[in-house]
């Protein structure tokens, strides 16, 4: 996710256009104009209003990590900030445990664990949102807490939210 929602780029060779020319030749009566790339192609790519702000935005987004580094530092940091909370998940003799099976399928982007229990869960929420973390709370199908550390996110937050991990499972914060 580099941008606001409504910003989407298609890259298509133009053989490949002219493949999707001839299956649309054949596709049913009522076909939205929105999936013929061919349309988009003959109409420069202005088939409808473009979503301005959400260009903008996206624009502005790229140009932040050109300034700062670019993508191998964007790697780095979301390296650096998932590793301080799994290695807090990992350090605390189970009392936090991550879903995930394998270390290799963990996400940098989002950290998801469990609690000992439900009630520890929404304690831990409510720690940490008196902290001023919210957002926390993990998907309504799975439950859990989700730490969600985009591009955007400072380390020092990521830091914050460890630090907070290991105060409430060594019981100096409570309910």
């Amino acid at each position: 996710t580099a941008g606001a929602f409504g910003a989407t780029r298609k890259a298509i060779a133009s053989g490949a256009l002219a493949d999707a020319k001839a299956q649309l030749a054949t596709a049913r009566e009522g076909q939205p104009p929105m999936l013929d790339y061919n349309l988009h192609a003959t109409k420069g790519s202005r088939l409808n209003t473009p979503p301005t702000f959400a260009i903008f935005a996206l624009r502005e987004t790229l140009r932040w990590v050109q300034r700062e580094g670019g993508l191998p530092e964007m790697a780095r940091r979301c390296e650096q900030r998932s590793g301080a909370l799994y290695e807090t998940i990992d350090s605390s003799d189970r009392f936090y445990r991550s879903p995930i099976a394998h270390e290799r399928d963990r996400s940098r982007l989002n950290v998801v664990f469990r609690l000992p229990t439900e009630e520890l869960e929404a304690q831990f929420l409510r720690a940490a949102a008196e902290r001023g973390m919210v957002g926390l709370r993990g998907h309504r199908s799975v439950g859990g807490v989700r730490a969600s550390m985009y591009n955007a996110m400072p380390q020092a937050g990521a830091e914050a939210l460890a630090a907070l991990m290991r105060e409430f499972a060594a019981g100096a914060v409570g309910p």
